[in-house]
């Protein structure tokens, strides 16, 4: 079998939770099995410092000298049997500009771990809902192959007539996962894991978290949340710690819940559920909201619960607060569901798969 040379266009480099979790952890696997992927982020790790960091307006301007970077990049490569693209290779430029720039990127694979559609077709712009409203779909139509990360996703390459749609969930390494012993603790730790774009999901559930913590029954742990956040949880006990990819393994190893609480609106329904699938990957129960592929992760009453309203979440987090026994089985349950289904073991054999069959397409 002959070596398959790829070029991956991702959109960011391993501080990207997309890019690192869709194709960088890949790559030794994909290497194993004879595909070599040439690498060339569009944003680098000081833009996304920047975005998070207190500059984002600042960072923003910046973003243009990368477009440029890009384009050259594709007018000079050649000699590589498929492109694999995160999402788009130039966002909010016209599809007319980028199909006349991905010439250089054919054939290629594209794939998406979100909604990146609903930027555009819902965006609260009428002019960018005009000029980019149909761009992801088109993007689409002439891939290869769509990768979509869940079910909602590949409707939506379907729905734009792409060729071919495989779907291939957003996973975790488990080897970098170490199971929780349930019972250790007096004061068990409901946590969540996320960054400043996505705490207010946590914010959302503040009164129930707050009722259930009471008087020490519980305490917070939110990784990625900024700071300020604590003051919010005012009256319980709640650490806020930042983010890295080297400690949050090690971070959600100290809980003893997992929640990820959703709005059930259309950004949401393509989310890939990956914070569940690190807290099962440590052993623990979960509690989430039954949007979009959490209610295909979550099986309610065996490795979490499901909750669709306030009352559903202090139920299910005071079972679980109360029952190491409870919080032990689940935990079981979610960890064999990761290794199945949402590990990089699992699911490396079928990405190598469907890159080879796309080159040949």
């Amino acid at each position: 079998m002959k070596r398959l040379k790829v070029i991956l266009f991702s959109r960011y480099s391993r501080l990207g939770p997309s890019t690192r979790l869709r194709s960088l952890q890949y790559l030794e696997e994909l290497e194993r099995r004879g595909i070599d992927v040439d690498v060339h982020e569009l944003f680098p790790d000081s833009y996304l410092e920047g975005l998070y960091g207190g500059s984002p307006q600042a960072t923003k301007y910046t973003a243009w000298r990368y477009y440029g970077r890009r384009i050259a990049e594709l007018l000079r490569r050649g000699g590589h049997d498929l492109a694999w693209i995160e999402g788009e290779l130039f966002p909010y430029l016209p599809y007319g500009l980028e199909a006349m720039l991905s010439l250089h990127a054919r054939p290629y694979v594209v794939d998406y771990d979100d909604a990146l559609f609903h930027k555009y077709d819902l965006s609260p712009s009428p002019v960018v809902r005009r000029v980019l409203g149909r761009k992801i779909d088109r993007v689409m139509a002439r891939s290869a192959c769509v990768i979509a990360g869940n079910p909602y996703l590949a409707a939506r390459a379907e729905q734009a007539r792409a060729g071919r749609v495989e779907i291939i969930p957003t996973v975790v390494d488990q080897l970098r996962y170490d199971t929780v012993e349930h019972g250790g603790r007096a004061q068990p730790v409901i946590g969540w894991i996320g960054s400043p774009a996505t705490e207010h999901y946590a914010l959302d559930l503040r009164d129930v978290l707050l009722d259930v913590c009471a008087n020490g029954a519980a305490r917070l742990l939110l990784v990625g949340a900024r700071p300020e956040v604590a003051a919010q949880f005012d009256g319980v006990a709640v650490d806020v710690l930042p983010w890295s990819e080297e400690t949050e393994a090690q971070l959600i190893a100290n809980m003893d819940v997992g929640i990820m609480p959703l709005r059930d609106g259309p950004w949401e329904r393509g989310k890939c559920g990956y914070k569940i699938i690190q807290y099962m990957a440590c052993g623990l129960p979960v509690v989430a909201s039954p949007v979009g592929v959490n209610a295909d992760i979550v099986r309610h009453g065996d490795n979490g619960f499901l909750a669709s309203n306030d009352e559903e979440w202090r139920q299910g987090l005071r079972q679980l607060i109360g029952s190491p026994e409870l919080r032990a089985r689940q935990g079981r349950a979610g960890r064999h569901r990761v290794e199945d289904h949402y590990s990089l073991a699992s699911q490396a054999p079928r990405l190598a798969e469907v890159l080879r069959n796309a080159e040949v397409r």
